[in-house]
């Protein structure tokens, strides 16, 4: 497996400091982002999982812990839109460039608006997808927003 994606690239340029860590992918997981943080042994809530979402019709990127779901009222209120929805799998890919398992909110084919919740930003580091499945890399959620110019809102379901 490449430690090298067009995440880790866009990171590395950004002049941001992480380090990688790959893990055994299970395609078969009913929650890609529960498996990983089991497969590194880190609690599910310092491993971020990156979904793809519409609002208003235009695509978004949210972050947000793995074992936690997203509400669409505060994903679009953090943005100022009035509906927010799922984008389906395929789509998701088209937009990205990523496959699912792999999604990064890093280097991304065209970056996009986006989201990180809040309760992340209380940690001294997170995981996020390098870009790959079975790839994640670690680094602050200070840095994580920085690069991507994220929100920071609640965006979790309560």
């Amino acid at each position: 497996m490449s430690r090298t994606t067009r995440a880790t690239q866009m990171l590395t340029k950004a002049g941001v400091t992480f380090t990688t860590v790959t893990y055994d992918y299970d395609p078969n997981a009913d929650r890609i982002g529960l498996q990983a943080a089991e497969a590194i042994g880190e609690p599910p809530h310092l491993v971020l999982k990156t979904l793809m979402a519409e609002l208003d019709g235009k695509p978004v990127c949210v972050v947000v812990p793995s074992d936690r779901e997203v509400s669409m009222k505060k994903l679009a209120a953090a943005f100022g839109g009035k509906s927010a929805s799922m984008m389906k799998p395929a789509d998701a890919e088209r937009a990205t460039g990523y496959h699912v398992g792999g999604i990064s909110p890093f280097g991304q084919k065209k970056q996009v608006p986006t989201a990180i919740e809040a309760q992340a930003m209380t940690h001294d580091y997170v995981y996020m997808n390098g870009g790959q499945r079975g790839l994640q890399v670690r680094l602050s959620p200070r840095d994580a927003q920085t690069a991507l110019r994220a929100v920071i809102a609640p965006l979790v379901a309560d």
